[in-house]
């Protein structure tokens, strides 16, 4: 689906993302770990050609991604921003269907298939109580899943969301992270920004974690989330889950007292 291939990104003088290399396979949730600072959020935007990148290719269905066109981009790759702004008086049901309108040349009104896909969405989000309601009244962790549905709305092959569980509760964690396992399984690829290494380590099928602008760990849970990992990447140590079901918690920095 996607194909990264030593890609750098400045800003500034300071180099952000430094030569990374990351294939995202269709089927998969792909989590995007690392600490505040090393270059995640910067390499979706990269992904996104909203910032340049100084060195490197990205490739979307084996096509050179600066190659297709804007409409075709806008169709293929979906985003969700870390802390999205809404600025716009509008209810949830009209800013979800937002999400249609790539797939609506010269902004024709949705049709009947567009307006199903919406609904769709509004259920699996647990929004359809709230689909009246202003955004802009709305708390934090509603208005997130509010933009993760009008990105799900999309449809794209193609799903980046950096950190979408970051403001929810608990409940609404673990069905947003089962959704996106979900849309995966339609032939559709997730790349998630996630810093709940218990969630990462559930539901995604592979792990890439930064440092520094730098991938320096590709794979399963149990062969990225590893104690050397945890205390050279974090700085902390860790309990793991034993048995089929593999969990990490982080317990505290080395040194402290247990």
């Amino acid at each position: 689906m996607l194909k990264i291939r030593n890609v750098e990104v400045s800003l500034g003088n300071q180099k952000i993302v430094r030569g990374v290399d990351l294939n995202v396979r269709r089927g998969e949730v792909l989590g995007l770990l690392g600490p505040n600072g090393a270059g995640k959020s910067t390499l979706l935007r990269a992904v996104l050609q909203l910032i340049p990148t100084q060195r490197g290719n990205i490739e979307l269905e084996g096509a050179p991604l600066n190659s297709v066109p804007v409409e075709q981009r806008a169709r293929r790759v979906a985003y969700l921003a870390q802390q999205g702004p809404v600025n716009w008086p509008l209810t949830v049901e009209r800013l979800v269907a937002l999400g249609r309108f790539p797939h609506r040349p010269g902004w024709q009104r949705l049709t009947v298939e567009d307006r199903s896909v919406v609904e769709r969405i509004l259920d699996q989000t647990d929004l359809r109580k709230l689909g009246e309601r202003t955004v802009t009244t709305l708390s934090g962790g509603e208005r997130t899943r509010v933009l993760l549905a009008r990105a799900l709305a999309v449809g794209a092959p193609l799903l980046l969301a950096d950190e979408p569980v970051a403001a929810l509760d608990p409940a609404h964690q673990l069905q947003i992270m089962q959704l996106l396992r979900d849309y995966c399984d339609e032939d559709h690829a997730v790349i998630v920004v996630i810093h709940d290494l218990t969630l990462a380590a559930r539901f995604c099928h592979r792990l890439a974690l930064m440092h520094e602008g730098a991938i320096v760990a590709v794979g399963s849970a149990r062969a990225v989330l590893t104690p050397e990992n945890l205390a050279s990447v974090y700085n902390i140590d860790a309990r793991f889950g034993q048995g089929e079901d593999f969990f990490v918690i982080p317990w505290q920095s080395p040194g402290k007292q247990r």
